[in-house]
């Protein structure tokens, strides 16, 4: 048989079991009873503004209107809602459903299936939901495991997670661990070693540690203090990796750095400019700009606008050099297009073309066409055919070989 308690507002009540519902008016405080004090209800907890439970509170549910204290911890088997106030727990929060329309601060762990905040969300200890929903700011201290998080501002989280999609629109903050998915609609950042799968950000993503993923997408800039494993990486901007980078493939519209080695399976395609500390490996280059590496090796093209500067030089089947660039280190192709104005040192290919006023050092392939006003300033080598156009200098006489040289 349930035996509801209430009580009034202004008052002071010590409470130790409650066989049914308690309602609790304002300005109220509760006292729990034994070591350490504690509050068991078999209902449902109602209560109002400024009341302080000065106990661990037990109950069925727990529903509250205003600012609200808990200073032990609150456990209930269904819901706790809070409305138009700020819900307190000094100690850890249970529950299955948590739903406050303003704040809510937890200063130990917080475990439910479902977590609604309206404005802002703090926890000092772990965090494990199934979902998250805060409108304003997600502030977590302690690790934080959920299936999904959802938080209209911003989120900054300490410790490491293990989250399987994390959806913010401001910007986001995490110490490293495993996110499936993230979608920032500003900056994301995680402060150590990350696993994912897709990172798709407005603004900004900055990654540190050793971190191995799928995709990522970033409309701004792309920063990484370490070593990354990826899948297709698309940067508007810049994009900075200190360490070695290993993936599919690259599409940056400004500049990209890697300090280490970068080696892609797929397409490496940049507007402006490649700088890479070690060897660039890739299927296909197409560079708007300039590209820097120790020795650069791809399997079918290197298309480079500006210049290409190697200590061991480039080997592709294909090369082409834009108007007025320029090759420091040799080339080794099947297929070599210098372009107007162009100057490069030497050249190993099949095939040989060069376009008006270009310049080179030394020439060594199967089939070569020089066009105008071209000039060579080292040898010529070739085993088939030699074209050349009008008013073209060689510094010594071109020579049929049976044989071309290899690349030293």
């Amino acid at each position: 048989m349930s035996h509801d308690v209430e009580v009034p507002s202004n008052s002071v009540q010590t409470l130790g079991i409650v066989n049914g519902d308690l309602d609790v008016g304002r300005h109220v405080t509760i006292k729990g009873e034994g070591t350490p004090p504690k509050l068991i209800v078999s209902g449902v907890v109602r209560c109002g503004h400024q009341s302080v439970f000065q106990c661990n509170l037990y109950a069925e549910s727990f529903e509250g209107e205003g600012d609200i204290g808990i200073e032990g911890d609150l456990e209930v088997q269904d819901h706790v809602e809070a409305e138009d106030g700020h819900l307190v727990v000094n100690g850890s929060l249970n529950a299955k459903r948590v739903d406050v329309e303003r704040s809510l601060t937890v200063r130990k762990n917080l475990v439910a299936e479902e977590v609604d905040v309206g404005d802002q969300l703090e926890v000092k200890g772990n965090t494990k939901a199934q979902d998250i929903d805060v409108g304003g700011r997600f502030t977590a201290n302690g690790e934080v495991e959920a299936k999904a998080i959802d938080v209209g501002g911003t989120l900054t989280i300490q410790s490491k997670v293990k989250v399987e999609e994390v959806d913010v629109g401001g910007s986001a903050e995490i110490a490293g661990g495993h996110v499936s998915e993230v979608d920032v609609g500003g900056s994301f950042r995680s402060s150590d070693s990350l696993e994912f799968n897709s990172i798709d950000v407005g603004g900004t993503v900055r990654l540190a540690g050793k971190s191995v993923g799928g995709d990522i997408d970033v409309g701004g800039t792309c920063t990484v203090e370490g070593d990354l494993q990826f899948g297709e990486i698309e940067v508007g901007g810049v994009a900075e990796i200190s360490g070695s980078a290993k993936g599919t493939s690259l599409d940056i519209g400004g500049v990209i750095r890697v300090g280490g080695s970068l080696q892609l399976s797929g397409g490496l395609d940049v507007g402006g400019r490649v700088e890479v500390g070690g060897e660039l490996t890739s299927h296909d280059i197409d560079v708007g700009g300039s590209v820097r590496a120790k020795g650069i090796t791809a399997t079918t093209k290197v298309d480079v606008g500006g210049s290409i500067t190697t200590t061991t030089g480039v080997s592709a089947y294909s090369v082409r050099i834009g108007r007025r660039g320029e090759v420091v280190g040799p080339i080794r192709a099947d297929e070599v297009e210098i372009g107007e104005r162009a100057r490069v040192e030497d050249v190993y290919a099949k095939r040989i073309i060069m376009e008006e006023r270009a310049q080179a050092r030394n020439l060594y392939g199967e089939s070569i066409d020089i066009e105008s006003d071209c000039s060579i300033s080292g040898e010529v080598q070739y085993t088939q055919s030699l074209r050349t156009e009008r008013n073209v200098f060689f510094a010594k006489t071109p020579v049929k070989v049976d044989k071309l040289p290899s690349i030293a």
